[in-house]
């Protein structure tokens, strides 16, 4: 725990400082789209140019703005539920009439009834119930006679009114049953009208809020990619998985329970003022006291639960980061310091959170004192009124109960305005990137689209800064033509300005100053859609999409003219583009071929297989002008070679830029461009330029390129058969995915035979293993008991254990104020009996009992404010350990638990924001009002059956069946919420794909075919949602009804007790209220069963994902810790299979044996395991059968995280955080850093000088994944990153694939450097970088070919040799 947080104070985000994407937090202000003006050092005119491209505008979202996307037959069925609502909210109202008269009836019947001994004349009371011990009746001048007198007092003739008002028995029962059917009429409308507006609210709040998810994500595709640079895609998903939740929740079925209840609030006071306008004014009062603490305290938790979701949301963003590279997470073991920087943004969001809870807890604590002393007022007021003649008892009843209904209605709005709060909060958010205009705004239609291209492009005296890291000029005053049909490649080092051309040919940024044109328009005049389709673009890092690969190639087609051809040729156009890119025998041997999915991002697919994807995609649409950014960087060298003729191929007849820092690639190009720091240092034809012998010849020096590739080919002329038939075989075998593809020659030798019958002895249990750790917990997700599931979330709770318990003793406090209700309410009607002969005594009476029910207010006052206040801060605290516990798990995991379809990096964020999002809507004044409720509950129906047990027992036994419909529609939702949840991580795991890859969205105007199948995907789950909303409508609106019903039966049944005099006024209304106020507590219990379903379903996710026990555990404390290691690493017949396609093989028998400080070299055809090798010795996974040694121990014996700080790891694409350089570089090592040791590794990789030459150094921020830097920079921060962490092994996976020749040359002799003393093993593709390791090993079919030095396996002239000859090395190398 020390180290922990020790690890809090050192990565922590103090609410002070400046963090990457929260900005200043002393600014009050979380949101990720606020910060300081930092263009104010630019120009007027380069500062607003800039800041165009990034502010977002403050939008002041109210509640009707949430109601935006109304169409007209939405507003005609909101106006029913509208309606219907009002309707169901007079019935109280009305419902308190009845009250009055029933009330009037039994005072009358018992006042004027001549069997009762109980009744005295000249001022005296007593009865049998309190046998004449609360009043001394002495003291009265009790007289023991009931005959008839002539008061002197009241000056009227007791007799001639006794004659008058006498009813008789029979007479009694038929106007009480008469009055009752009153009851029952409104119990039966009630239903209907109940059931109505809720369906009707629930299934238009989900529609609606649907189209806010769709408008939402179609205004974040279209925004300019400057905005993209500060918003991470994670925000993205929580705003479309969690956010859009909240506004959903606000729109429905909490919008009915606010109509109902304000109608009932404006009903009370009609139905006041027509009874008696003097008490309704003065109870007024009560109510004006009420409503603006309500506004007061609604406008400080919006505020707060403002700020709060902007905290959830940017952490929201780190996680995705997180979990998108927990490869990496895991092989450096840094999840517990991300995971604290997490918790930073939490506790932000926790502390808003908890001032948004404390504001709730004042607001229902007044609510409660405005509710009792409303009771207070009306008795004390009211038998004043009574005594003077100038109100019936009916009236000052009628207006008592319905000014009780009308400030219970605004009490019982408080829980459900905080829904609305976080609603009108999170609009505010989303709108704002509705509202945002964009200045590159790809859905506008205007803009000029030209008959016809050419391809002439030209930029003109362009100066371009990036919007995120203004302090750097890119392109300073840069001129380039180029002519149609020419290929021009731009060479130079990282960050010379090469990939922001491409960004401004796309229309990507705005330059500050200068034009670029097409044809001699400039694109700015033209229309973006159609100029972006007029371009093809392959990115440096492939973009896939997760759908299959004829999908993926399919969107290279939007825009252009063949987008809507018919199938048939749509599939020849997609397979010919296929040939061209030389990936369709890799397609070809996948197992559904061309239709098999690639994958979320295409993990499934290899690197070269996701780079020929892509230009299949580009190529297919046959474009005008063809965008190469490093096109060719992740394929081995022998596919190069096939792609790049196809390229050459692809690029005649079209203008072609390429971005190149292999040189071999772009050496017939027309033109040859040398940039550096956003200048032309020169230009020419390759051989032009060698021969000025200036920047290029340097550069082709450095990588040793031979001037003829064609002459080297002529060479293999000899081999030609033999090379081209192994050529067909290798590409068959390049082409099978490491992770998905099938076994394409499926040999039948013995040998094999006898390697899948061990794969099938081994391969069951290890399968069986590993699906353990999830399949046997999603088959017991079902199992979870409701008991067990609640202890589960109390046992999370245990660290606010006190605080939970003193929020629940306040609770059943406030619970108990009922009962006290009840017992106060029977003695003021029974005082009301001695009216009209014995004022006195009903005013001394009635004074005793306001003042009880005054002190009632005021406990009930500060037992809301304390429970509520402790079950925010317990809740908030659970939903912050909540969402820390489910990273860390998820960062816990086997890396086979991310390769599953289910869990994307989308769904994953989903998951981590919406679950604990549902648990604390279960927390608070939710909680609070449920215990409160429960109690209310037990102690009513327990005091009713103590005052008067048969009536009691009678009216008591329809409170059980209020609770079986609400546990019933608790049950339909929890399976609702658990059927549509898969759903939800769907649409957000689609929406956060299109997000994270918006440049290649853009560059394919994708925007419309994601917002087409968004759509659709949307619209599938609200019409799947229609029944379970209609089941839950019903059982509200039968709960609703009941209550009805129960005051009619309880009138009816008690009636026939009052007529026989078996009960006084006294036992029959303490019996009434208990039993009434208890069905109307269990009643708006499960009003909140939608947030119970939920939060239950939630608490089962978070269950099942805590008690997943992962195969490869890095919480374990087992295993031997590594001593002395020396770095000697043997695979000893290996055995592997993906977990996720256990059908298909990748390593087969793999035996390498790599001695103690050797530098080797693992090669191959793409798909033919070396990365596969590179993930066993990270301990992703577990060989299904061999071993895989570290100085002769298996490595499975060790730690796992000892075993892997031996190691460190530089992958193929370089993942940054967001955050700065400096804290980017601390990643890599386990112990604290010192400024020395960082620079040295910096230095050591070759990116020291590029970082003092920014203007914040170290401190400069990278931005989410690294997007501030480019790919040459994120690759040598990785490298400095492994460097500092001293290893014994070093792992590289084309660790110097992204850098141009000068850094590669540089970094290459750092790596040499750092190799010594140390092993290092590298996968290369480009063989230059390993001509001098000690050992290359040649893969094929999962296993090693040949082995040897470079010279010697030239010498073999077999599978490397032709590797070589492809690449066109020198001959002397």
């Amino acid at each position: 725990m020390s180290a922990d947080k020790k690890s809090l104070k050192a990565e922590g985000v103090a609410p002070s400082q400046n963090t990457p994407l929260l900005g200043n937090e002393q600014s009050s202000n979380v949101d990720v789209t606020k910060h300081a003006d930092e263009f104010s050092f630019l120009s007027p005119h380069d500062a607003q140019i800039l800041r165009d491209q990034v502010d977002v505008p403050e939008v002041k979202a109210g509640f009707s703005s949430m109601f935006r996307y109304v169409t007209p037959t939405d507003t005609a069925l909101l106006i029913i539920g509208l309606f219907t609502g009002i309707l169901e909210g007079c019935a109280k109202p009305l419902m308190t009439l009845i009250f009055g008269q029933l009330t009037q009836l039994f005072t009358d019947y018992y006042r004027y009834n001549p069997y009762d001994n109980d009744i005295f004349f000249n001022g005296t009371y007593t009865d049998s119930f309190f046998n004449g011990t609360f009043f001394n009746g002495t003291s009265y001048n009790e007289t023991n006679s009931w005959y008839p007198f002539n008061s002197t007092e009241y000056g009227f003739d007791y007799y001639q009114d006794f004659i008058a008002n006498y009813i008789s028995p029979d007479e009694f029962q038929r106007r009480v049953n008469y009055l009752v059917l009153f009851f029952v009429y409104l119990a039966i409308a009630d239903v209907i009208l109940s059931y109505i507006q809720m369906y009707i609210f629930i299934d238009r709040g989900e529609v609606l809020s649907s189209r806010i998810r769709s408008n939402y994500l179609k205004a974040t595709l279209k925004q300019n990619i400057a905005y993209f640079d500060r918003l991470g895609s994670g925000e993205v998903t929580t705003r479309i998985s969690s956010d859009t939740l909240l506004i959903q929740d606000a729109m429905s079925e909490k919008v009915g329970f606010i109509v109902s209840n304000v109608t009932t609030f404006v009903g009370a006071f009609v139905v006041g003022f027509v009874r008696s306008y003097k008490l309704t004014f003065i109870m007024m009062s009560v109510a004006l006291f009420i409503i603006a603490t309500f506004f007061i305290s609604s406008g400080k938790m919006t505020k707060y639960y403002k700020l709060a979701l902007g905290g959830v949301s940017i952490g929201g963003t780190l996680a995705e980061e997180v979990l998108s590279s927990v490869r990496n997470v895991q092989a450096f073991g840094i999840q517990d310091r991300l995971s604290v920087k997490y918790d930073a943004f939490l506790a932000i969001s926790e502390k808003y959170a908890i001032k948004a809870g404390l504001a709730a807890g004042v607001m229902t604590g007044t609510m409660w004192l405005g509710v009792f002393s409303n009771d207070s007022l009306a008795f004390w007021q009211g038998s004043r009124f009574l005594a003077r003649d100038e109100l019936s008892v009916s009236a000052v009843i009628a207006i008592l109960m319905v000014m009780v209904q009308g400030t219970y209605a605004i009490a019982n709005i408080s829980p459900h305005v905080r829904s609305i709060t976080n609603g009108v909060a999170a609009a505010g958010k989303i709108f704002q990137t509705i509202d945002r205009q964009s200045v590159i705004d790809s859905s506008l239609e205007s803009g000029k689209k030209l008959d016809t291209v050419k391809g002439d492009i030209e930029l003109c005296d362009v100066r371009f800064i990036y919007p995120s890291r203004p302090n750097v000029t890119v392109l300073d005053h840069y001129n380039l033509k180029i002519k149609a049909g020419q290929t021009v490649a731009l060479v130079g080092a990282s960050g010379s300005g090469k990939s922001t051309i491409v960004g401004l040919l796309e229309r990507f940024y705005k330059p500050l100053d200068g034009e670029v044109t097409l044809d001699g328009v400039n694109i700015d005049e033209l229309n973006i859609r159609w100029l972006r389709s007029q371009i093809a673009l392959v990115s440096q890092e492939p973009s896939l999409f997760s759908c299959s690969v004829f999908d993926n190639v399919a969107h290279g087609l939007i825009g252009t003219p063949y987008e809507n051809v018919t199938p048939t040729e749509k599939y020849d156009l997609i397979v010919e583009a296929c040939k061209q890119a030389n990936a369709w025998d890799f397609i070809n041997s996948l197992p559904e071929g061309i239709h098999t999915n690639v994958g979320e991002r295409g993990f499934l697919m290899s690197g070269g297989q996701k780079q020929r994807i892509a230009i299949a995609r580009a190529i297919v649409g046959n474009p005008k002008i063809l965008l190469l950014d490093e096109a060719t960087s992740a394929l081995d060298t022998k596919s190069e070679g096939v792609v790049q003729e196809a390229l050459d191929r692809a690029s005649k007849n079209r203008t072609t830029v390429v971005i190149a820092h292999r040189l071999s690639t772009i050496k017939d190009a027309d033109c040859i461009v040398v940039m550096r720091k956003g200048t032309i240092l020169e230009m020419g034809t390759h051989n032009e330029l060698l021969a000025k012998k200036g920047d290029y010849y340097e550069l082709v020096e450095t990588q040793k390129i031979h001037q003829q590739k064609e002459e080297l080919i002529a060479e293999l002329q000899s081999h030609t058969h033999e090379v081209s038939s192994s050529e067909d075989s290798s590409l068959s075998v390049s082409s099978v995915d490491e992770k998905a593809s099938y076994d394409a020659e499926n040999e039948k030798t013995a040998d094999t035979d006898k390697l899948l019958s061990l794969h099938k002895t081994r391969t069951g249990n290890s399968v069986s293993s590993l699906s353990l750790s999830t399949g046997e917990i999603e088959d017991a997700s079902g199992q979870y008991g409701f008991f067990e599931t609640i202890g589960f979330i109390v046992g999370l709770a245990t660290p606010e254990i006190r605080f939970n318990i003193v929020g629940g003793f306040f609770s059943g406090i406030l619970g108990l104020s009922y009962p006290a209700l009840g017992l106060f309410y029977g003695r003021c009607i029974e005082a009301f009996r001695s009216y009209p002969q014995d004022r006195e005594f009903l005013l001394h009476e009635i004074d005793i009992f306001a003042g009880l029910f005054f002190m009632l207010s005021v406990v009930a006052f500060m037992s809301a404010i304390i429970s509520l206040s402790m079950f925010a801060y317990a809740g908030q605290k659970l939903v912050r350990r909540i969402r820390l516990m489910t990273l860390r798990q998820m960062l816990r995991m086997d890396i086979s638990f991310f390769d599953r379809d289910e869990n994307t990096t989308g769904s994953l964020t989903s998951t981590l924001s919406r679950d604990a999002q549902a648990v604390d809507g279960l927390s608070g004044t939710t909680l609070g009002q449920i215990l409160s409720s429960m109690m209310i509950v037990v102690s009513s129906v327990t005091l009713s059956v103590i005052v008067s047990w048969n009536l009691g027992l009678v009216c008591s036994a329809c409170v059980p069946l209020l609770l079986f419909a609400g546990f019933y529609r608790f049950y339909i939702l929890a399976k609702f919420n658990r059927k549509n949840q898969s759903s939800h991580m769907a649409s957000a795991a689609y929406a956060c794909e299109a997000s994270s890859s918006i440049r290649t969205v853009a560059a394919l105007t994708r925007e419309d075919d994601v917002m087409q199948h968004f759509n659709e995907d949307l619209d599938l789950l609200i019409v799947s949602n229609r029944p379970a909303t209609h089941y839950s409508a019903f059982l509200y609106g039968v709960a609703q009804g009941a209550i009805y019903f129960i005051m009619a039966l309880s009138f009816w049944y008690g009636s026939r007790f009052l007529r026989t005099r078996e009960y006084t006024l006294f036992q029959f209304y303490v019996t009434l209220m208990a039993v009434v106020f208890g069905a109307q507590s269990a009643g708006i219990m499960f009003s909140y069963a939608p947030d119970m379903g939920k939060a239950y379903q939630a608490t089962q996710n978070i269950k099942k994902l805590l008690e997943i026990t992962p195969v490869i555990d890095t919480w374990s404390k087992e295993g031997a810790v590594p001593q002395d290691v020396q770095g000697e690493v043997e695979f000893k017949n290996v055995h592997f299979r993906y977990p996720t396609r256990p059908q298909v093989p990748v390593l087969r028998g793999l035996n390498m044996k790599i001695k103690p400080g050797q530098f080797v070299a693992l090669v191959g055809s793409s798909g033919c395991g070396k990365s596969t090798t590179i993930g066993l010795m990270e301990r992703f996974y577990s060989p299904l059968s061999g071993h895989i040694l570290l100085d002769g121990h298996d490595v499975s014996s060790f730690n796992i995280n000892e075993y892997r700080k031996q190691i460190a790891l530089v992958s193929q694409e370089p993942t940054l955080y967001a955050g700065s350089i400096r804290e980017n570089v601390e990643l890599g090592c386990c112990e604290p850093v010192t400024e020395e040791q960082i620079i040295a590794a910096c230095k050591q990789a070759n990116i020291h000088d590029f970082i003092m030459s920014l203007p914040d150094g170290y401190a400069t921020l990278c931005g989410s994944k690294g997007a501030l830097l480019s790919g040459g920079q994120k690759q040598r921060i990785a490298i400095a990153r492994a460097l500092i962490r001293q290893p014994k092994i070093l792992l590289l996976d084309e660790a110097t694939s992204a850098l141009d020749s000068e850094s590669e040359k540089i970094v290459q002799a750092a790596l040499d450097a750092a190799a010594e003393g140390r092993t290092t093993i590298s996968v290369a593709h480009r063989l230059s970088t390993i001509q001098k390791a000690d050992v290359i090993f040649v893969f094929e079919h999962g296993k090693i070919l040949e082995f040897g030095t470079h010279q010697e396996l030239l010498n073999n002239k077999s599978k490397y040799y032709e590797l070589v000859q492809m690449q066109a090395l020198e001959a002397s190398a």
